[in-house]
């Protein structure tokens, strides 16, 4: 059968979507659920280790793709182009900070989101190629830059950004940059990885199960140079001697590494950049969740195109509309409503995937989705 445009451009939306949906229902789970679960392995609960640190990876790299799919027409008008997404990076930004402000316990993304969208300025009208290796060198430089930079800086207290840090703009710079739960000098690879992403043809099911299987790959081999290279002694000794990360023992500091390292790694002894943590920033952090990324990309474009009498509309609205689904996750969590536990996962779900499957049904978008895309649209492109 032959496809039309109309159908591979739906086909391929809606698989993007999906893999949106389910780094939203991720990012819920890492917030709603305990981490710590006695009994679990470590002590750390099984649903918790799957999500973390993967999901906002998930996230990062689809906001490479959506950025690359946006702007297919830079070179109709590269300025123009350049100052759409610059208008959108601000927006993104600017809610972060109010979110920020809120008392919802969690280390909103949407600030550092909005500095990482302007680090897709420079490549814009890159192939996906170029893309691609400019994401895996930055994927093995960003985490020794970091820790050479970092090395040299006074240890901070994260902080969450809100309109308060605007006084202190070095502050608020080095926190999105280097320091922070999602440090930008890193995250980076995330967006270039996704933008390369983004320039394949990904209508074609064949190309969702390249994805697959080459993000289950790097993925698996990023988590056995980990594990190769902390069953050696004398690496275990140096990791629980740094004195940025101490520990009694391997025993403690691995239940540590279960539970994340809250955006950075320690800087004390380079063998740092090959442990798996979520959230650690590591050279294998970062392949792992990159691949886990591609892995889910993969299949939900894969399933798209093999099973099209599926409603996965329905599914992928929730991805359409994450901005505003994910903001009003973090103002509920912030109200008197804002329990947290298994249930209020359940209920944070239902309702997101309703809701989304609502907005699919009507044609309509997101509210803050609407409000950046008419923000963006007043700036003119030439044709």
């Amino acid at each position: 059968m032959t496809t039309t445009p109309t159908t591979r451009t739906t086909a391929r939306v809606v698989g993007v979507d999906l893999a949106r949906t389910v780094a939203l229902l991720g990012m819920f789970a890492a917030h709603l659920v305990s981490p710590v679960e006695p009994g679990a392995p470590g002590g750390v609960d099984p649903l918790f280790q799957v999500v973390a640190g993967r999901s906002s990876a998930l996230f990062a790299v689809l906001a490479g793709v959506g950025i690359a799919l946006a702007t297919r027409s830079v070179g109709s008008d590269p300025a123009g182009t350049r100052w759409r997404l610059l208008v959108r990076a601000a927006m993104v930004a600017a809610l972060g900070i109010w979110l920020g402000a809120l008392p919802s316990g969690i280390a909103v993304i949407l600030t550092f989101y909005g500095l990482l969208f302007c680090c897709a300025l420079p490549v814009l009208r890159w192939r996906a190629r170029s893309l691609a290796l400019l994401a895996v060198g930055w994927g093995v430089l960003s985490p020794v830059l970091s820790m050479v930079v970092r090395r040299e800086l006074d240890p901070v207290a994260k902080i969450v950004p809100t309109f308060v840090h605007l006084a202190e703009p070095v502050l608020l710079l080095q926190e999105l940059l280097l320091t922070g739960y999602y440090p930008v000098l890193t995250w980076t690879t995330y967006l270039w990885a996704g933008m390369a992403i983004g320039r394949l043809d990904l209508h074609r099911a064949q190309v969702g199960r390249r994805l697959a299987l080459g993000g289950t790959g790097l993925a698996a081999l990023a988590l056995a140079v980990s594990v190769l290279l902390t069953a050696r002694p004398g690496v275990r000794a140096a990791l629980v001697a740094d004195p940025r990360r101490p520990a009694a023992d391997w025993a403690e500091l691995d239940n540590q590494l279960r539970l994340g390292l809250f955006g950075t790694h320690p800087t004390g002894t380079p063998w740092w950049l090959g442990v798996w943590s979520p959230h650690s920033g590591t050279i294998v952090d970062l392949a792992h969740t990159t691949g886990t990324a591609m892995l889910v990309l993969g299949l939900a474009i894969w399933l798209v195109r093999t099973l099209p009498a599926l409603p996965w509309h329905l599914l992928a609205g929730a991805g359409a509309m994450t901005l505003t689904l994910y903001a009003t996750h973090v103002v509920v969590l912030s109200s008197p409503l804002g329990v947290r536990g298994g249930g209020a996962l359940v209920v944070h779900d239902v309702v997101a995937v309703g809701v989304g499957a609502a907005f699919a049904l009507s044609s309509a978008r997101g509210p803050l989705e609407q409000l950046v895309g008419g923000a963006t649209r007043l700036v003119p492109l030439r044709r």
